[in-house]
């Protein structure tokens, strides 16, 4: 046998198999492979063997052990022989799907790439080892091969001096992910989508038919699922919403920022919010329905309550260690808001100001004197002028008792005022 054979999924699909005397027995249906992780190896690449071949002999299917089967070239084409018949069972194996049902023109998604894209074929290769699939091609040699132009074009190509584009993906580098239909093992593509950014994940997600994107979402943790849920658009969040129990979207709703809950509920039906509200923990459920209670055109309907309050007599370093301490998320500390000892507010200091002042000057010390804030009752079309006037990153939004109600970011005002122009 020679030492190694490549060939296309394509190329074999539809095609006799024949018995070692050049007899045919019938054509080839598809191939399993098994993806389980060799035992102490489960770090390394994936290797996708095949281990069986589905038949069909008239009417009859058959799934039959590869083991016995050998694939060779002969005059440019392929000879595919069954030395031996033997039936098996797919479920002898932990961790297999079928090729051609499972992946050929399946959504896959590019690991490396970061986005879905759609196999138009599968690239094989058959060593003494074993029959392995080694990448799939999504480009469009391997679509115009599927339909047999592929070098006839390729022969009109020639004087150019140019080629079919053509792409492919090695198959560690994918995950599958239409695969809501099967009682197929997918801990080891969910293991590479949980890889990715939860914004690309949000736009695969947003691309998936509603049965795959609510399966690849309801397989992710709380946190990634709350980060991925607060990218997506407001569509796809409704249908997650609405395609999940209820005590599942109530986990996840508690682990986003109040404000964003508060903007995905306001677009539900009433009597689905409310089961939802009352699903959620206590003191995050009144936090959001504090906002629900807020207008639109109201500055209170786009401010969030994730902020940090600190003392005015505190120092730089007292106050950067306490933050240390508290751990917050990144996107919680674009300003922090300085106090009286009534926990009136008094003025904000932003995080790169505070970074470079004197470890050893008090807030009040550095805070700005003429302090820019918006009443919770304010217009929102007030924030604009206000946030490009003084240069803001984050406005403090309080009430007439000088309290503290929440901040509102600039990226929240530019997206209302980008959804405020569409809808003109």
């Amino acid at each position: 046998m020679t030492s190694q054979i490549t060939f296309y999924l394509s190329q074999i699909l539809g095609k006799y198999y024949i018995s070692d005397d050049g007899a045919a027995l019938g054509k080839i249906k598809d191939f399993l492979i098994d993806q389980g992780s060799l035992p102490g190896k489960e770090t390394e690449p994936v290797r996708a063997r095949v281990v069986a071949i589905k038949v069909k002999k008239g009417n009859e299917l058959r799934i039959l052990d590869f083991s016995s089967f050998e694939i060779k070239k002969f005059k440019r084409k392929l000879k595919i022989t069954c030395l031996e018949v033997h039936d098996i069972s797919p479920e002898n194996f932990s961790n297999c799907l079928w090729l051609a049902e499972n992946i050929l023109d399946k959504q896959i998604v590019d690991i490396n790439g970061r986005k879905l894209v759609r196999v138009n074929d599968i690239r094989m290769v058959m060593i003494p080892a074993g029959t392995y699939a080694i990448a799939v091609d999504v480009g469009m040699e391997g679509l115009l091969r599927r339909i047999g132009i592929d070098k006839p074009i390729q022969t009109m190509l020639d004087p150019f001096k140019a080629d079919i584009p053509g792409k492919f993906i090695l198959w560690d580098d994918i995950a599958a992910v239409d695969f809501s239909n099967t009682n197929i093992k997918l801990s080891k593509s969910i293991s590479r989508l949980n890889t990715l950014h939860p914004s690309d994940l949000a736009d695969i997600i947003e691309e998936l038919d509603k049965a795959s994107r609510t399966y690849i979402f309801a397989s992710l943790d709380e946190e990634q699922a709350a980060d991925v849920l607060e990218e997506m658009e407001p569509h796809a969040q409704i249908h997650i919403v609405e395609s999940l129990p209820v005590e599942k979207v109530a986990d996840v709703l508690e682990k986003m920022p109040a404000d964003e809950v508060a903007d995905l509920l306001d677009a539900l039906a009433e009597d689905k919010a409310e089961k939802l509200l009352e699903e959620m923990e206590k003191e995050s459920s009144e936090e959001v329905r504090e906002l629900l209670e807020y207008p639109n055109k109201f500055v209170g309907s786009l401010m969030t309550t994730d902020y940090y309050t600190f003392n005015e007599n505190l120092t730089v370093t007292q106050t950067l260690d306490e933050l240390r301490r508290l751990n917050p998320e990144p996107a919680h500390i674009y300003t922090i808001i300085v106090t009286d000892k009534h926990e009136h507010f008094l003025s904000s200091v932003s995080l790169g100001e505070l970074v470079v002042a004197d470890p050893s000057k008090q807030l009040k010390e550095i805070m700005n004197k003429h302090a820019v804030s918006v009443f919770d009752d304010d217009k929102v079309d007030s924030l604009a002028d206000l946030v490009s006037r003084y240069n803001l990153l984050a406005v403090p939004v309080i009430n007439k008792s000088r309290e503290m109600e929440g901040i509102v970011v600039v990226e929240d005002i530019v997206e209302d005022l980008l959804s405020r122009r569409k809808t003109r």
